[in-house]
Parts: C-alpha cells; structure tokens; sequence
C-alpha cells in the first residue's frame, strides 16, 4: 500500500490535488465572504495566508518535480506550511469553542515587507472580529472543518516527504 503512495507522492498528480485542494479551500472562503457576507477575522486571514503558501508550494513542486533535491526541499517547506495552518486552525477553533481566553484586532498584524492585507484587499483583509465561524453542512462550522483538515494536511505531508526522502 505504502508503494502505491509512494508513486502517488512522487508524480505530478500530488502537486496538483494540492494546488486544486488549496484553490477549492480559497474559493470557498471568498464565496462565504462576498457571496454569504461572512467577513473572514484576522485568524481566518492567517489561514488562507497558509492555504496560498500551499498553492504557491503546489505550483513549484509541479515545476520542480523531476529535481529531487528539490522536491524534497519543497515538501519539507509543505510541511512548515502544514503546521502553520494546523497552528492558526487550532487558534480559529480555540476561540470559537472559548477553550482558551483570546481576542484578535481588525489589522491582520502583517509585517510591512509582508503587507498582504494592503496588497491584496480582496483575498487578505479582515473584515470581523474573531469568535465564531459560518455554518458550512450539516451543522459543522468552518473551524471544525478546518480541524478536520489540518491534521490530514500533516500527516500527508509528511507521508510525501517521506516518500521523496526514500525514493531509491
């Protein structure tokens, strides 16, 4: 099973169910947002801030994938971006469940040389404060899907990793 994975991980069709993935994450966000009016929170932009890391991601190991240093080198920075979006995903439904006492600003605390939110309004600036999510089906909220899909995020990314590492 793991051989079968493993061919998967190392062709072209892993980086693409990433970039298609990360796409269909974004597009459902800003439907929420402009089509719903469902503002995103600083929190919520620091998530897709982590879903476009793993388009861009996506993208150059597409590009890249006949290099195995390369690929490599770009799966383990998919693996950062999955703990970056595990991280702020735990931070979104932490606050929604009141598991721990946090409050966010409307600025979305962006470094200048980083200014995502100035950039690129549409996609990146806050609109609401943190504290609850949008109904997604069936009565899961967008924090408990995002917790849902954070951890599938790590564990195949490293399953990739691995799997570039070993390639005889």
């Amino acid at each position: 099973m793991f051989n079968a994975l493993s061919c998967f991980f190392r062709s072209q069709w892993y980086w693409l169910a990433m970039i298609v993935s990360g796409i269909a994450m974004e597009s459902i966000a800003l439907y929420y947002q402009y089509g719903l009016d469902y503002g995103p929170c600083v929190l919520c932009i620091h998530v897709r801030i982590w879903v476009m890391a793993f388009i861009l991601l996506g993208v150059f190991g597409l590009l890249c994938r006949n290099s195995r240093p390369l690929s490599i080198l770009i799966s383990l920075l998919t693996v950062v971006a999955a703990l970056g979006f595990s991280e702020r995903s735990w931070m979104t439904f932490a606050i929604e469940r009141n598991l721990i006492e946090s409050s966010c600003t409307m600025g979305a605390g962006l470094p200048d040389w980083f200014a995502l939110d100035r950039w690129f309004p549409v996609v990146f600036e806050p609109w609401e404060l943190c504290g609850w999510t949008p109904e997604l089906l069936f009565g899961i909220t967008m924090a408990e899907a995002l917790m849902v899909a954070a951890p599938l995020a790590i564990i195949t990314t490293l399953l990739a990793t691995y799997a570039l590492y070993k390639k005889a």
